[in-house]
């Protein structure tokens, strides 16, 4: 804690905690998203590799949570059932995190952003897109090299996975299962990857726990608001994270 209380002012601390609790509460709601809302919240007030190390714990206890939840026969089964994604996703994460330092992200933002808020957008507004069984593999294949690729550079991988699992329709208990599963490997490779690239040191490690609580207690209180909608709310709320989302993924590499 010597470190937090020299790096940051009681107010920032206390702000971080805030963001955690939020992001906690939608990943427990709609299965993703809490990469996305810790970086951005916490970057407009501290050190970009900072906040990123904030994310990985809570990142990576929460997507076990999420996955486990309905056993570890059906999270295995999601694995099997989804390793193209998985492979090539995680050599992406892997490689892009040792570039963190020396590739502005910007522009992948920009690229992931905007098609993410043209597809969200038309989803809203009525078009539910289909994937044909003889295309199946190769979308989840770049699916993955582009959820693996952001990833390594922002600790977010979550639009462009969504979107493949809204693709298939996949139903909503379903859908949060795969999420854990596949955001949960991403977090474990994310987490070494970031250990190499010194993100993660043991002067960080002190603030990269601390945000694991209001995380956790957020997910509980979440979680308990998702068993409570239908399928269709879960779609539109899913959707609607989204559209939030790429509106940030695109403010964030206009803005900087």
């Amino acid at each position: 804690m010597d470190y937090i209380t020299e790096l940051m002012s009681p107010q920032v601390f206390a702000m971080a905690m805030i963001v955690a609790l939020l992001a906690g509460v939608v990943k427990g709601m709609v299965g993703f998203a809490m990469p996305l809302i810790i970086i951005s919240g916490l970057s407009t007030v501290m050190e970009p590799r900072l906040a990123l190390a904030g994310l990985l714990f809570p990142t990576l206890l929460s997507n076990l949570w999420q996955s486990l939840r309905q056993g570890p026969a059906a999270a295995l089964a999601s694995v099997k059932h989804f390793k193209v994604f998985i492979i090539v996703g995680g050599i992406a994460l892997a490689v892009s995190a040792q570039m963190v330092r020396v590739i502005p992200a910007a522009t992948l933002f920009i690229l992931i952003g905007g098609p993410v808020l043209v597809f969200t957008l038309i989803q809203l507004l009525g078009w539910r897109p289909r994937i044909a069984p003889q295309h199946r593999t190769r979308v989840e294949a770049t699916a993955g090299l582009i959820a693996g690729s952001m990833g390594g550079f922002s600790g977010t991988w979550g639009p462009p996975t969504v979107l493949f699992l809204v693709a298939l329709n996949t139903p909503k208990l379903d859908q949060i299962r795969v999420q854990g599963v596949l955001f949960g490997l991403g977090a474990i490779v994310l987490l070494l990857a970031h250990i190499g690239s010194g993100v993660l040191r043991t002067d960080t490690l002190p603030f990269a726990l601390s945000t694991v609580p209001p995380a956790m207690a957020g997910m509980w209180v979440g979680i308990r608001l998702s068993d409570r909608i239908d399928q269709e709310a879960f779609r539109r709320a899913t959707l609607f994270v989204l559209l939030i989302a790429a509106l940030n993924l695109l403010r964030r590499g206009i803005l900087g």
